[in-house]
């Protein structure tokens, strides 16, 4: 039996392209840097891989029964499951506390399943699953924004290097409703200076404002920044 390229190959690839293109669409409008035409592409190619086994197989697996089967298609598929991660990977970007980009990556991941589908002619799979991935996008972000979740930033004081400073400070931070995770120091001795980086947890941004203006009226304090 040979795999020519017919309409069932077509579909195949159209669909992998518009499945995997709706949920860049939503990356794309948010800003991402992977967007739209990279999840479109990325689906597109891990269905090609699969197309192109599966016509490795047909072409030199051993199909007579005669002896076992040369060619395992899903081979490839198995190494665009390990590709992609390398792609996923670079969609993800530390910012000082944070990390962005962990949701793009996993759309990378769901766009290369979803061309993976549409490789196999899984057309039913591909498109529950990419409607449950557009709802968690839209929907579950929603939800996402009305919870109260806790924010870890960085706060970092310069001030002259006067005695208790540091328990002015973290005493301030805690009448913040705030919790301190962890402290760095550092003293320029000629200019008897001392910063402080505090490593702080919260739950709303209008506690860290006013905590900043609490911080810069201190006696010493030169400099207050919140990263």
């Amino acid at each position: 039996m040979h795999f020519d390229f017919s309409l069932e190959l077509l579909l195949r690839l159209v669909l992998s392209c518009l499945f995997g293109g709706l949920i860049g669409l939503e990356r794309e409008v948010h800003g991402r840097p992977a967007g739209f035409r990279t999840h479109l592409l990325v689906s597109l190619g891990a269905c090609l891989f699969v197309l192109t086994s599966i016509q490795f197989y047909y072409q030199y697996g051993n199909l007579s029964g005669a002896g076992p089967v040369g060619v395992d298609p899903g081979r490839v598929a198995a190494q665009v499951v390990t590709g992609i991660g390398f792609l996923g990977a670079g969609a993800i970007i530390r910012e000082r506390a944070s990390i962005r980009g962990l949701t793009t990556a996993a759309c990378l991941w769901v766009a290369a399943a979803l061309g993976v589908a549409c490789g196999v002619g899984m057309y039913a799979m591909a498109t529950v699953v990419t409607l449950i991935a557009l709802m968690s996008l839209l929907l579950l972000k929603k939800v996402e924004s009305r919870l109260q979740r806790d924010t870890y930033v960085t706060l970092k004081v310069w001030s002259s290097d006067l005695k208790g400073q540091q328990i002015i400070f973290e005493g301030l931070i805690t009448a913040c409703q705030m919790q301190v995770v962890n402290v760095n120091l550092e003293k320029d001795v000629e200019k008897k200076q001392t910063t402080y980086e505090f490593y702080v947890k919260f739950s709303t941004q209008e506690l860290a404002c006013r905590l900043v203006d609490d911080l810069a009226a201190v006696v010493g304090v030169r400099r207050v920044r919140l990263e």
